[in-house]
């Protein structure tokens, strides 16, 4: 029994995260070539919050039925929608990243999340620092160093590293990144990655009150789904943009499946299980994929700055995350101290 309750606890979760983080890395590649072919990002966007609003359509019917979830209440549907908002606008600066600069870059970005958490809890007084304790401590470290190499990162390219020549197993030529589209990608996909924070710690905030994933993630596509929608009618006024197939239009049905709904709904029910820092765990090993798929499929080059600053940036994203296991384990520990019954001494019988 315990090694089946041991099972769904961590193994499963891990298993799950693991394997869609790796899918959504693949669909962000894909998407990086449909891009390089011309297709507009905010109709990728449009199209994929669209097919993940029509699969989860059944969602809320589900939960109006349900005896244990709460009322949806105005309240809950602001937040939601706020929640689309700050989603919203994470995905377009984030796809617009993308398309100046490459996928592995994004996946480089994404560690940025667990010391981004770290500030933002700290500026809205979620948190208190304490410089005498050692999770604090190895949580600014860790910070600083997070920075440090999301800042080489974008803005050292450095020499490229060779690899034993080998053709793009793509079968058209991509457009390849200049060094201030470089800079310009890796500025938005940090404020992507800002809002992706807000974004967690809201999600957080409404599984509390509404344990919800497919209502929740219905209702935000849906807010997605709009909001890009008129971002669309606004910038994109050529008629063929809106027309997709062949790369494009399997990227478009890949995100919607994978990154839209598979993703959104696996990361908030881990979210929900294990807390925001668990799913933000393993965004380091997106890195090599991410890698790996852009040389081989995409023809991308690899540079020296990119390794240096990737190898900076999960050092740091590591000694957060350990930082904030370390202040996790002292709360647990108190928290049994202060649950555990107070031991009396009872006199011996005669």
């Amino acid at each position: 029994m315990g090694g089946r309750e041991w099972c769904q606890r961590e193994l499963v979760p891990f298993s799950v995260v693991i394997t869609v983080d790796g899918i959504a890395v693949g669909a962000t590649t894909l998407f990086k070539a449909a891009n390089s072919r011309g297709m507009s990002s905010h109709v990728f966007l449009l199209y994929g919050y669209a097919i993940a609003s029509l699969l989860l359509l059944p969602a809320p019917f589900f939960s109006l039925k349900s005896r244990v979830l709460p009322p949806l209440s105005l309240a809950i549907f602001a937040k939601i929608g706020l929640l689309g908002l700050v989603g919203g606008f994470s995905q377009i600066l984030g796809y617009a990243g993308i398309s100046l600069s490459s996928p592995t870059l994004g996946s480089a970005i994404s560690n940025l999340t667990p010391a981004l958490t770290f500030i933002l809890a700290i500026l809205f007084r979620m948190e208190e620092v304490s410089l005498n304790k050692r999770s604090s401590q190895a949580k600014i470290i860790g910070t600083v160093l997070s920075i440090t190499g999301a800042s080489v990162i974008t803005l050292y390219r450095g020499p490229p590293v060779i690899f034993t020549p080998k053709p793009s197993l793509s079968p058209y030529p991509l457009v390849h990144a200049s060094n201030s589209n470089w800079v310009v990608g890796g500025i938005l996909l940090t404020a992507d990655y800002i809002l992706i924070t807000l974004w967690y710690i809201l999600l957080k905030q409404i599984m509390k009150v509404y344990p919800a994933e497919l209502t929740v993630i219905f209702f935000y596509a849906v807010v997605v789904t709009f909001m890009t929608a008129i971002v669309c009618f606004v910038t994109e006024h050529d008629m063929s943009a809106w027309r997709v197939q062949g790369i494009g239009l399997a990227s478009v049905i890949l995100s919607g499946l994978v990154e839209r709904c598979l993703s959104s709904i696996v990361h908030t029910w881990a979210i929900r299980l294990k807390g925001p820092f668990y799913v933000a765990m393993f965004k380091p090993l997106s890195i090599p994929i991410a890698v790996a798929m852009g040389v081989f499929f995409l023809g991308d080059t690899l540079h020296l700055g990119s390794l240096i600053g990737a190898a900076i940036l999960s050092i740091g994203f590591y000694i957060v995350m350990w930082g904030k296991a370390k202040e996790e384990m002292v709360e647990e520990s108190v928290e049994s101290r202060l649950e555990s019954p107070s031991i009396q001494k009872v006199p011996l019988l005669r």
